[in-house]
């Protein structure tokens, strides 16, 4: 008595693989070429739903197995905490309007900011990011040599010019205590933008803790990532950055349903364009 499929025991007979094994083979190099496009930072499910919106329909526990197959896995960011913050005791200090409520109601409601450094052989590289708090995008980044006050005030104007110009009223520029945020010019810079400054009251990496995470997948998906570096000088890591900024704009986010920043930022208007309706 038979205990399989006769279809499974006269494929075995004839060498002829199975339908699965046909499926596998296709999938296979799909999968790969989307993990590679995505900094090869992708765990199961995000893969998953990368290959749904790629157009080929597949199981997760197929991408799971055929992940396994292929000997890749997502990036687990365990992060050491990188201390950039420099402060001038001197400085007036601006009140926390955030208090560790990292949510906004709309575009250029609250933007959060940092710093992180990157060694390269050729010296330190510093990059400021300035992240939408609404949509999780990256509006706004400088790399440079120098963690000066100027480098972050370019990175504030990036973003201005990125939404539009010099027009923030109501908006929120939240950062820790460093010297470039407690600055005289950082405080005129976001009066003409119309934005006020905000600083975490307790000093530790809850206050930032949005500006943190950005950080955190920076260097865990670039700078420290599957097959990055060595970094040997500051334009090295310039150039990566400015494509790894554009691709976090159009990876999928779980806290927006799986949108990406470009996908989901456009939502306020048109449910406001709704709701008017």
């Amino acid at each position: 008595m038979l205990l399989i499929a006769p279809s499974t025991y006269y494929a075995s007979k004839t060498g002829a693989p199975s339908a699965r094994a046909q499926r596998d083979v296709v999938m296979m190099p799909i999968l790969k070429a989307l993990f590679v496009a995505n900094y090869r930072v992708y765990g199961a499910r995000k893969l998953w739903i990368a290959a749904g919106r790629a157009g080929h329909e597949i199981g997760r526990d197929q991408v799971a197995r055929l992940m396994k197959a292929l000997d890749i896995e997502g990036v687990t960011r365990r992060r050491k905490r990188v201390w950039t913050t420099v402060r001038d005791d001197t400085a007036a200090r601006s009140p926390d309007l955030v208090k560790r409520d990292f949510t906004a109601t709309a575009p250029n409601d609250l933007w959060v900011t940092d710093l992180t450094y990157v060694p390269t052989w050729a010296g330190v590289a510093y990059v400021c990011f300035i992240v939408d708090v609404y949509s999780r995008m990256i509006v706004g980044w400088r790399c440079a040599a120098h963690m000066r006050t100027d480098m972050v005030i370019d990175a504030l104007h990036m973003a201005a010019w990125n939404r539009g110009g010099l027009d923030l009223e109501g908006l929120r520029a939240h950062s820790d205590d460093g010297s470039q945020f407690t600055s005289i010019l950082w405080g005129e810079q976001l009066a003409q933008l119309g934005a006020v400054p905000s600083i975490g009251t307790v000093g530790d990496s809850y206050d930032n803790a949005l500006a943190e995470t950005v950080n955190g997948y920076y260097e865990a998906e670039l700078i420290h990532g599957p097959d990055q570096g060595p970094w040997h000088n500051v334009d090295e890591v310039e150039l990566a950055t400015l494509a790894w900024v554009h691709w976090h704009n159009k990876r999928l986010h779980t806290a927006h349903g799986d949108l990406t920043p470009t996908e989901f930022g456009p939502r306020w208007n048109q449910i406001n364009q709704r709701q008017a309706a």
